[in-house]
């Protein structure tokens, strides 16, 4: 569990509050007094205001100089200095705006959010919102009814020196909700050292972790001093109040998972998936570029553009018949489709071109079971083979209504698996990171050919556990642990 400091110019301007250990002048921050100096601080910046050299600037600056993880942070501030960029990131919220004030007079309005949190019910989605962007202590807003409806005019950082006996009131029990950790630091019993958040979609069909999974990461999280909670995608303005994030919900780029990351990240949080590594997995004319590049074998590739001239001719003549079309983020083997010829693929291609104008053309290599190899930081997790669904090509086969098909697994030690699949899985995953990976391979003799890296692989109790048991939660949890203590958390 982190130190929490809340830096004020002057310790009397915390007068009004309930005292607290954890109030710090600035003063005291800047030259490394009291317990400003520890790495492992969590620090909400308080002063007045944040202009460039100030005593607010520096002590955000410090802050991250020091590895501390600070509200608000140095790129919050200077986006904020920029008026075109607040309207470029502000500018999706006219729906939202709308809804807000519906029936109220047309004007101006002035509203004070405090942590993420509105007085006034209808505006506290869109203070979640705005704090998502801006993730400010106190942020005073301006709303003005133009013709084409109610637009944010403007965001800034409010000295809660300012705030008035109401507002204060609103102030405390906002600070109290956003982090209560500050409230119960004095206690010398406490169980837990870090808070971890699992991100997870329960009414997701396809999730990356069943609930039995879920619950022997929370287990394992819980015998390393790891306090773990189950957040969904309505609840990312809580994310100030953890240190680090496991994301088990699917990912895509276009989704609240590389957003739940982004923010995550911003926050100085460990995160898993991390957003590059979600940005560059759910891309596959990205990895097929990637694999190419670095000669990591691949079933033979073409990329088909929309407009491209004779492209069906092209892919023919480059892959042969039947191959496989892939829309660039599909997952779960959705997206992907075999055609056996020529007419079949000028038809699957241009409907697949209505929603990606670059679509991924591969050689049709069967096999009866696709390799899945787990890792973690660079090392191997876990080891199965998934069996193609029966009568069919691929693991799942997708029905009408949302029903599928999937085949058969088997869990094998990693140390069973044949070297050139594991050495190609390693060398494949580290050209995205060290995170969490699923290398899908699939093996011609003494050959492996790399299908995809996914960056949120499953792991489910009673399949990619099957060897390890808890283990392999303890093995997840533990670079969770190692991270977050080397960063100073």
């Amino acid at each position: 569990m982190a130190k929490f400091l809340i830096v004020t110019e002057e310790k009397t301007d915390w007068a009004a509050y309930f005292p607290s250990e954890s109030v710090v002048s600035v003063g005291d921050y800047l030259d490394h007094r009291s317990d400003a100096a520890a790495r492992n601080t969590q620090v909400i910046n308080l002063c007045r205001n944040y202009d460039y050299q100030s005593l607010g600037y520096y002590c955000t600056l410090l802050a991250e100089a020091r590895g501390h993880r600070i509200l608000p942070t140095l790129r919050t501030i200077n986006e904020l200095s920029s008026k075109e960029f607040q309207l470029m990131v502000l500018g999706g919220m006219n729906e939202a705006l709308d809804q807000a004030f519906a029936g109220s007079p047309q004007g101006t309005v002035t509203q004070l959010f405090y942590f993420g949190q509105s007085e006034v019910p209808a505006l506290q989605k869109l203070a979640r919102a705005l704090f998502e962007q801006y993730p400010l202590p106190v942020m005073q807003v301006t709303f003005r009814h133009q013709r084409q409806g109610w637009q944010v005019a403007g965001v800034a950082p409010y000295p809660f020196q300012q705030l008035e006996n109401g507002q204060q009131d609103s102030f405390a029990a906002a600070l109290e909700r956003f982090s209560r950790k500050i409230w119960r630091q004095s206690s010398p019993h406490r169980k837990y050292r870090y808070d971890l958040a699992i991100l997870i979609d329960r009414e997701e069909q396809l999730p990356p972790s069943n609930l039995m999974a879920i619950k022997r990461f929370i287990r394992a999280g819980q015998r390393l001093g790891i306090k773990v909670d189950l957040i969904d995608k309505e609840q990312m303005g809580r994310l100030g109040e953890y240190d680090a994030l496991f994301i088990r919900a699917t990912t895509n780029i276009d989704n609240y998972t590389y957003q739940f990351a982004r923010r995550a990240e911003k926050l100085g949080l460990v995160v898993i998936d991390d957003p590059a590594s979600i940005m560059y997995c759910t891309n596959k004319v990205y990895l097929a570029e990637l694999l190419e590049k670095h000669k990591v074998p691949t079933p033979k590739t073409r990329v088909i553009r929309a407009g491209e001239a004779d492209w069906a001719a092209k892919t023919v003549a480059a892959l042969g018949l039947p191959c496989v079309l892939k829309l660039p983020d599909g997952s779960f083997s959705r997206g992907v489709h075999k055609v056996d010829s020529l007419e079949a693929l000028e038809e699957k291609a241009r409907e697949m071109m209505q929603s990606s104008s670059l679509i991924l053309a591969q050689e049709f290599m069967y096999t009866e079971f696709d390799w899945r190899i787990g890792v973690l930081d660079r090392q191997p997790l876990f080891a199965c083979k998934y069996y193609m669904s029966r009568g069919h090509w691929q693991i799942y086969q997708h029905q009408a209504g949302g029903n599928f098909n999937a085949g058969g697994w088997e869990t094998l030690d990693v140390l069973a698996v044949p070297r050139c699949v594991r050495e190609t899985a390693l060398k494949a995953a580290a050209l995205i990171g060290d995170g969490l990976y699923g290398v899908d391979i699939k093996q011609k003799g003494n050959k492996a050919y790399v299908i995809e890296i996914n960056d949120n692989p499953n792991i489910d109790r009673g399949v990619e556990d099957h060897l390890m048991g808890d283990l392999i939660y303890e093995r997840v949890m533990t670079e969770f642990l190692r991270r977050m203590q080397q960063r100073g958390l």
